[in-house]
C-alpha cells in the first residue's frame, strides 16, 4: 500500500510539470557563433511572427556547396508567419530537401527537422498589417517550386552576389514562380515591409548573412541591418541542458 502511495504522489508531481512544458522548446543565450553550445540559462521559446530561423544542416554535400559558393553554415533560413487561424508556422523554401516551396506548423517542423537550429527573434512585435501581408505572401506562394536553377546559378561567376555587382542588381522581385531559402526569406519581409525594397537584394542575401550580420560583400554588410529588428541568434533545443 505504501508504494502505491508512493507512485501515486509521483504521478501527481509530474503531471502538472509536463503540462506546463513549453510548447516549441527552449533558446539559450543569444550569441553570434556556430558551436551549437548551450548557453545557459535557457528560456522557453515563445515564437513570435516575423522571428527567423537559421537552421544548418549536417549533410557534407551543402557544405561543400556552400564553400563553392563562397559561404558556409548556416545554409538554410525560414521565418515565421502566421496561419490563418493564428497560430505559427514556417515559410520556407527547401522544406525536407524537397524542391518546394512550403507552409508547416511551427511545431511540427520543429519536431521532423535533424539539424542545429538557431532563432533570430523580434525585438518588437510586428504590426498586424506587416503580420497579415506576411500571411498572404506565405499562402500566395505555397506549393511552388525550388528555384533550382537560380540555386546552381550561385555556384557560377553569373550570379547576382558579388563585390560590385551587388549593387545594382539582386533587388526585389516580389510574387514569381519559383524561389530559393535565403531568397523568399528576403522577399518575404520586403513584402511585409520589415525590410526597404531599395536596399534589400533577396538573390543575393545567405543565411549566413543573416546570422552574422556581416558580409564579405560590403554591399550586404551595409544595408542588411538585421540587428535593428531582430535579437542576436540564440540556439534552440527542445529540452533544457543541464550544462554537463
Amino acid at each position: 500500500m505504501r508504494w502505491m502511495l508512493s507512485v501515486g504522489c509521483l504521478l501527481l508531481f509530474l503531471v502538472p510539470a509536463r503540462a506546463s512544458a513549453p510548447a516549441y522548446g527552449y533558446l539559450y543565450q543569444s550569441a553570434y557563433s556556430l558551436d551549437a553550445k548551450p548557453r545557459l540559462p535557457a528560456e522557453p521559446y515563445s515564437p513570435q511572427i516575423g522571428d527567423l530561423l537559421l537552421p544548418s544542416d549536417p549533410n557534407v554535400g551543402w557544405s561543400i556547396a556552400y564553400a563553392i559558393a563562397g559561404t558556409g553554415r548556416p545554409g538554410h533560413s525560414a521565418v515565421v508567419v502566421a496561419l490563418p487561424d493564428g497560430s505559427p508556422a514556417i515559410l520556407e523554401a527547401g522544406t525536407s530537401d524537397k524542391a518546394v516551396v512550403a507552409v508547416t506548423p511551427l511545431h511540427a517542423w520543429l519536431c521532423k527537422y535533424k539539424g542545429k537550429v538557431w532563432v533570430r527573434r523580434r525585438k518588437t512585435p510586428i504590426a498586424p498589417d506587416q503580420s497579415a501581408r506576411l500571411t498572404e505572401f506565405a499562402l500566395l506562394n505555397d506549393k511552388k517550386r525550388y528555384a533550382v536553377l537560380r540555386l546552381v546559378g550561385q555556384l557560377t561567376p553569373f550570379r547576382a552576389r558579388g563585390y560590385v555587382r551587388t549593387t545594382y542588381i539582386g533587388k526585389p522581385h516580389g510574387i514569381r514562380r519559383t524561389y530559393y531559402c535565403s531568397e523568399i526569406v528576403v522577399e518575404a519581409m520586403v513584402y511585409a515591409g520589415l525590410l526597404d525594397a531599395e536596399t534589400a537584394r533577396p538573390t543575393a542575401t545567405y543565411p549566413r548573412d543573416m546570422f552574422f550580420d556581416r558580409s564579405h560583400i560590403p554591399y550586404i554588410d551595409r544595408h542588411l541591418g538585421l540587428a535593428c529588428g531582430w535579437h542576436v541568434p540564440a540556439l534552440w533545443t527542445w529540452c533544457p541542458c543541464s550544462g554537463r
